[in-house]
């Protein structure tokens, strides 16, 4: 097992990241701070410009319309794919496990009607899973319903962090369709809900650390769709969300190491140019303390990381993998993004670099995809049972 980047990779890997500093760096603040009008303009534009460089949807599979990298090469793609939070979308990869899920498990209607245009970013996806008045760390509290009434199925509740939800075609709402006497687990279901339905309202698009991000509040009011629009078997939504989770954690946490790459970049450059005190402050032992601790956490979590990844390839699930590097990269990244700020003063809290906004991504990183402290529960259990069971737990065969 190898963790540098493999040679068949690098070529592509490297156009990303020319494509990501040259094409999308230079125009951020129009994507995040001008009106919807601008922003949306410059962003298909980007669209455009990654498809005629053949960058577009590169992980997807090509009987649907990617470019069918394999996982583990795209997992390294992936992590320059995050240096900017902006390029997913320029990319065509923020549809990737939206489109795969939606091919394995929806009906050929909604196959056919949505997969093609969403894969090609012609429309956007969103799912709907937290609601607001549960802890969502535990889904199987989840209120929303979904009752079965003729042909149809008629759905209400509430979710909110629905993300993309005001600009997207349809949600994939999870929801309970059974009974209350059904074990949890296999009461929940996921249902394409079109967005243009009667009865989708949205509430609002729910602030998230002083940004906006598109997170929306949405109400379900006997909203009323087709019983083909079921996702999957009846009652099986949490497996299929647990296939949708796995691979996307991955993707996460290789976000995050591309920025905190870029956030590391930054540190670096400012530490060996800025002088205080008759010296660089690259020459300061505290800042040297704070380059080291960062440089060690960085390549800690991308070895753990890739590891899981190795694991998922095989057709191991990696559970207690993913669990770990969820807490691990999460910390990482703010921890990295942290310094970066602190080693350049008050510049770093402005918004003349892209720090300030990074920070607040990295915080909310330890929440969504679950909570650390559920994911630190969760891989605890699973490796005192492998200890219960006789097994024990060597580092060096696992």
């Amino acid at each position: 097992m190898s963790f540098q980047v493999p040679e068949s990779v690098k070529p592509i890997r490297a156009k990303v990241q020319q494509f990501i500093e040259e094409r999308i760096y230079p125009v951020e603040h129009i994507l995040e701070e001008r009106g919807e009008e601008e922003s949306g303009v410059t962003m298909r534009r980007l669209m455009n410009e990654a498809k005629d460089a053949g960058l577009w949807a590169l992980g997807h599979p090509v009987e649907i319309g990617g470019q069918g990298m394999p996982f583990l090469d795209y997992v390294y793609v992936t992590e320059v794919i995050g240096r900017s939070e902006f390029a997913q979308v320029c990319l065509g990869t923020h549809s990737l496990q939206d489109s795969i899920m939606l091919n394995l498990h929806s009906s050929p209607e909604w196959r056919d009607k949505y997969l093609k245009p969403l894969v090609a970013g012609e429309i956007f996806p969103s799912f709907a899973m937290t609601e607001p008045d549960v802890a969502s760390s535990d889904p199987t509290q989840l209120q929303t319903r979904a009752v079965l009434d003729g042909d149809d199925w008629v759905i209400n509740g509430r979710k909110w962090f629905t993300t993309g939800a005001n600009r997207a075609a349809y949600t994939t709402v999870m929801c309970r369709t059974e009974e209350d006497d059904v074990p949890a687990h296999a009461a929940f279901s996921m249902i394409v809900v079109p967005t243009s339905t009667p009865g989708y309202n949205i509430i609002r698009e729910v602030p998230v650390m002083g940004m906006m991000g598109g997170h929306c509040e949405v109400a379900y009011d006997n909203v009323r769709v087709p019983k083909a629009n079921l996702l999957g078997p009846r009652g099986q939504g949490f497996l299929i969300s647990q296939q949708r989770l796995g691979p996307g954690r991955i993707f996460h946490c290789m976000r995050w190491l591309g920025q905190a790459q870029r956030a590391f970049d930054l540190m670096c450059e400012r530490a060996n140019s800025r002088v205080a005190f008759g010296s660089t402050l690259g020459e300061k032992q505290q800042i040297q303390a704070m380059i080291f601790e960062t440089a060690a956490e960085i390549q800690s979590s991308r070895l753990l990381t890739l590891q899981a990844a190795h694991k998922m390839d095989e057709g191991d699930p990696a559970r207690i993998d993913i669990g770990i590097i969820k807490v691990v990269g999460a910390k990482m990244l703010h921890n990295t993004i942290d310094r970066a700020i602190q080693v350049h003063g008050a510049l770093g809290v402005t918004s003349d670099t892209p720090l300030e906004r990074m920070y607040r991504h990295a915080r909310f990183a330890r929440i969504y995809d679950g909570p650390d402290e559920v994911h630190r529960s969760t891989v605890a259990r699973l490796i005192l049972r492998e200890y219960s069971r006789g097994r024990g737990w060597d580092f060096g065969t696992r």
